[in-house]
């Protein structure tokens, strides 16, 4: 397996973020991870992307524990809702800040900036985009440092129909080109066209893990969309 969770757990307050979870993943899997608001979707993610620290748990990726984070920290690439970008300095600034950070190359930016066609937008400062041009450059930085296992959440929220297929075509690629990626979703078209394997949480606790057919078919399927 490529990723193994056991028994990862986050409490805040009186409150559940994430209950005792264990599940693996097998390299080039495309998971859904669905649920209402609140049901811990974003709370497994950065836990995964140790952006938060569990309660108790433990995560291994390709053998090497979650805790070792100077080698994990190149294993596995997340991508926010909210893409987390500097503003003020101009996307092909911010693709080489994070090269830099990564160690990775400065030519892989170039090849980052014509893979997310990218180039006419590399001197355009990063608050003049529009949120699908800044999710696509949240993607090319996560790519610069190569990471097997992709996170993202809500990749396609708040975009407008041509960008969100843009945004499904750059998941297929990655997907095809070996890609483990996982993903969280509120929409049932997105799930059905992009998933390998979903999983529903509910109050912090998984309560389906299958595959889409199976998931689609399902009372839970209908229940979370009453």
């Amino acid at each position: 397996m490529q990723l193994q969770v056991n028994n990862l757990t986050k409490i805040y307050g009186q409150n559940r973020g994430l209950t005792p979870t264990s599940f693996a993943v097998e390299k080039g899997e495309l998971i859904a991870i669905v649920g209402h608001n609140g049901a811990g979707k974003s709370t497994l993610l950065k836990m995964l992307a140790n952006w938060i620290v569990p309660d108790s748990g433990d995560v291994s990726i390709d053998g090497i524990d979650l805790k070792n984070r100077a080698a994990a920290v190149r294993k596995i690439g997340f991508i926010p809702e909210d893409p987390n970008l500097f503003d003020f300095f101009s996307v092909e600034y911010n693709l080489k800040l994070f090269a830099k950070l990564a160690q990775t190359p400065l030519l892989r930016v170039e090849d980052i900036l014509t893979e997310l066609n990218l180039l006419s937008f590399r001197k355009a400062k990063v608050q003049t985009l529009s949120k699908g041009l800044k999710q696509r450059v949240s993607i090319g930085r996560t790519l610069l440092a190569s990471p097997s296992v992709l996170l993202l959440d809500e990749p396609t929220s708040g975009l407008d129909f041509e960008t969100t297929r843009e945004i499904y075509r750059l998941l297929n690629t990655m997907h095809a080109a070996g890609k483990t990626i996982l993903f969280t979703s509120h929409r049932p078209e997105e799930i059905k066209n992009l998933a390998t394997r979903i999983m529903v949480l509910h109050k912090g606790q998984v309560i389906f893990d299958g595959l889409p057919e199976e998931y689609f078919q399902s009372d839970i399927h209908a229940e979370l969309y009453a």
